[in-house]
């Protein structure tokens, strides 16, 4: 396999009044072709700033990247590339599906032209033929009637076809790197369960990586290659889904799995992760999670661990086994 996206030591600073909060730190992993990545954590931990970071759609007001960062796209370095550069790569190379429709899509834009606008940047097209692969796309993303969906409004559809919408703007240059931001937040099971189903399709059928951000564990399984376990803006484990999966080692990945019902057992109590995720601008001594961990000894007080492991990677003093 050969590798498409590697981000090493990535840290994201945003400047507020209440001081500097760092979102993200130090933050490592690599996305190969064909594969399927997933960044799990719960909200805040900053899954989304790590994506957006990946796409430099963040300036010094939203979050800064900091100098140190690599985030190499196809061997160029995203960080440091001119924004010309930058505006030849995305959309093309990298797209993203966004975690809210309605607000990600142009409501003063039908949607067939904020497709067409998309491939007539990118593709030598005029835009009749612009206006056919919409159509085109409209239909691979399995919208009904798409012939007269290709003018309507973002307001003028369901949130499922929105999303399904978005999925096709995403596609629309056939990127090499997709990244999914919560794709199916908001929609119905039966939508999710369709929508995700149009994504694992669409890669599979392009040969696309993808980076699929969440927080179900149970769509990492059927869908993704690797995962990513993320805590109060640090990578804590890493590693395949099968190897984090059978043998979690880091306890806030055990607390997650601690937490989930499970079909075959009748008359079990679920054990949820006590506590609440820290504050940003007020993060406790030694390891992050130390506060909430029934693990926890002094030096977990004191000391932050290093990431260790090889292929599967955690970050914590003690070793599960």
């Amino acid at each position: 396999m050969s590798e498409l996206l590697k981000v090493e030591n990535l840290h994201v600073t945003f400047h507020t009044y209440a001081g500097e909060v760092k979102a993200v730190r130090g933050v490592s992993f690599s996305l190969d072709k064909g594969e399927v990545l997933a960044i799990v954590g719960e909200s805040g931990c900053g899954k989304t700033v790590t994506s957006k970071a990946i796409m430099r759609l963040l300036d010094r007001t939203s979050g800064e990247i900091d100098k140190e960062s690599v985030i190499e796209l196809f061997g160029k370095n995203m960080v440091t590339l001119p924004k010309r550069e930058l505006n030849k790569i995305r959309g093309k190379e990298i797209s993203m599906i966004f975690q809210d429709s309605m607000t990600s899509l142009n409501p003063t834009m039908t949607i067939g032209k904020q497709i067409m606008e998309n491939i007539l940047v990118h593709e030598k097209v005029g835009k009749r033929e612009a206006k056919k692969r919409a159509l085109e796309l409209l239909k691979l993303v399995e919208i009904p009637n798409a012939e007269e969906r290709l003018n309507n409004y973002p307001h003028q559809m369901s949130g499922g076809m929105r999303q399904r919408a978005m999925i096709a703007v995403a596609l629309a240059c056939n990127p090499k790197v997709l990244i999914a931001d919560e794709p199916t937040t908001a929609l119905d099971v039966t939508i999710q369960a369709q929508v995700l189903e149009i994504i694992r399709s669409l890669i599979r059928e392009n040969e696309m990586s993808m980076i699929l951000i969440t927080h179900d564990l149970g769509v990492v399984a059927e869908t993704c290659d690797q995962v990513a376990i993320m805590y109060a803006g640090e990578v804590v484990e890493y590693g395949s889904v099968w190897d984090v999966y059978t043998n979690p080692k880091h306890p806030y990945t055990r607390g997650l799995f601690d937490s989930i019902p499970k079909m075959d057992v009748d008359d079990e109590r679920l054990s949820p992760i006590p506590g609440l995720a820290p504050n940003s601008t007020a993060l406790p001594s030694g390891c992050y999670f130390h506060p909430r961990c029934k693990y926890c000894q002094e030096r977990c007080r004191e000391q932050s661990p290093a990431m260790k492991g090889d292929t599967h990677q955690y970050k914590c003093w003690l070793d599960f086994e």
